[in-house]
């Protein structure tokens, strides 16, 4: 199933981790799932540091001869893609999703290649961020270190001949294992507490130094939006081409030669008016449906209760439709929504192999959410420039998001948060 979706997030894209309970945190397997990462990151903060601080030390000293700049050019794509690294990893230990915010790459041109690489303010915050990860793998290595040795050391106390905690206290009387045994497991307790602390001091900082700037993301916003106008403006003009266009110029051919044949041949030339007449009728439906297509009346005139509702009735299986908004949101929003919606079922109908799919649209303060969610086959995958992945450009014009959960087998959720306010 291609639903033609490129997932599309906000540069940042934290996982709320809310507030719990002692036995809450423990027991959440996202707090485990980040201490593979926080104990080998030391060696990545050394690595990336070594390789940043010789490589550009080298490369400065060796300037002088031509050597110098194009061991400074490796340097720089190394710690890139040391960055891209970063992020991925960053998803998998934290769920912190962070995009690469780099700038687009120039089509050709060696100069222009360079000047994109050196003056892309993402390639000086990833920079920043490998300098910093040295002492803070260090923090995060030697915290869970400390706790958890002594975390293992007091559970197992039952299971040793004594244990001496400090320089005085020992623990050998079966009360004294048993509180040993209570202390592990608070200890334990402490260890989940500061792991996740760590994870959110790492995440907050990989965030504001990979995840670029509001102006970066601002730019990239912009720049999906305008590639997503000018697609919907080629098929705007691809439509009108191959399909009104071409009905018109058969009624125009038709009604110049019913005119040459209207004194010597009157019955082909009423023929000809006549079937000049239908091939009319017929562009009028076709420019119908390229204006519904392109903004449909239904949704301005009554909202997107009744635009959705029409939608979810013409769907082959049946659609669960619920839409509460209360005020209308804008017009901006209204659309993107509708088109979410549109392009989602159609998709479902001819991949999902669905037997029952339902569409909810709420609001909620100045954020309206989109759900479109079906039953079927799932698999969907990510596909730069299909129908999703410019409805998620559209959203992110707004600064919105669109999101897709489509595991092989089912079920598929697409999923938009829109504001209200930008």
């Amino acid at each position: 199933m291609d639903v033609g979706l490129r997932e599309r997030v906000p540069l940042r894209e934290r996982v709320p981790w809310g507030p719990m309970g002692p036995v809450g945190v423990v027991v959440d397997p996202r707090t485990w799932r980040a201490v593979p990462y926080l104990l080998v990151s030391l060696f990545f903060g050394l690595t990336w540091f070594l390789v940043v601080a010789f490589g550009s030390t080298i490369s400065l000293v060796m300037m002088v001869v031509w050597v110098g700049f194009p061991l400074l050019l490796v340097t720089v794509v190394a710690w890139r893609g040391a960055a891209m690294l970063e992020r991925r990893l960053l998803w998998l230990a934290f769920g912190v999703r962070i995009r690469d915010p780099y700038r687009r790459r120039p089509e050709r041109g060696v100069m222009n290649h360079l000047k994109w690489l050196f003056r892309d303010p993402a390639t000086w915050r990833d920079l920043g961020y490998l300098i910093l990860l040295a002492p803070l793998s260090l923090l995060e290595f030697v915290v869970l270190m400390v706790l958890g040795s002594m975390s293992v050391a007091l559970i197992l106390a039952p299971f040793r001949e004594a244990l001496m905690i400090g320089a005085a206290f020992v623990v050998n009387t079966p009360l004294e294992r048993a509180l040993a045994v209570l202390a592990g497991f608070v200890m334990v307790v402490v260890l989940a507490y500061a792991v996740r602390g760590l994870s959110l001091l790492h995440g907050t900082l990989a965030a504001a130094l990979l995840g670029g700037g509001e102006e970066e993301r601002l730019r990239a916003s912009r720049a999906r939006g305008i590639d997503a106008a000018e697609a919907e403006r080629r098929r705007i003009e691809r439509d009108l081409h191959d399909g009104a266009q071409l009905l018109l110029l058969s009624v125009a051919m038709d009604l110049g030669r019913a005119r040459t044949k209207l004194d010597d041949d009157p019955e082909q030339a009423k023929e000809l008016i006549a079937q000049a007449h239908t091939g009319t009728r017929a562009a009028i439906a076709e420019l119908r449906d390229l204006a519904r297509g392109i903004h449909p009346a239904i949704l301005t005139d009554r909202g997107l209760d009744a635009a959705l509702s029409a939608l979810a009735a013409r769907a082959p299986i049946g659609v669960d439709a619920v839409v509460d908004v209360g005020e209308r949101p804008p017009a901006a929003v209204e659309s993107i929504a509708y088109y979410i919606v549109a392009e989602s079922l159609a998709n479902m109908s001819k991949h999902a192999v669905a037997t029952e799919a339902s569409v909810r649209v709420v609001r909620a303060g100045q954020m309206v959410t989109v759900e479109v969610w079906d039953n079927g086959v799932g698999g969907a995958t990510m596909r730069h420039g299909g129908g999703l992945a410019g409805l998620a450009d559209r959203a992110a014009t707004i600064d919105g998001v669109l999101v897709l959960s489509s595991p092989v087998g089912g079920p598929t959720l697409v999923r938009a948060e829109l504001p209200c306010e930008w």
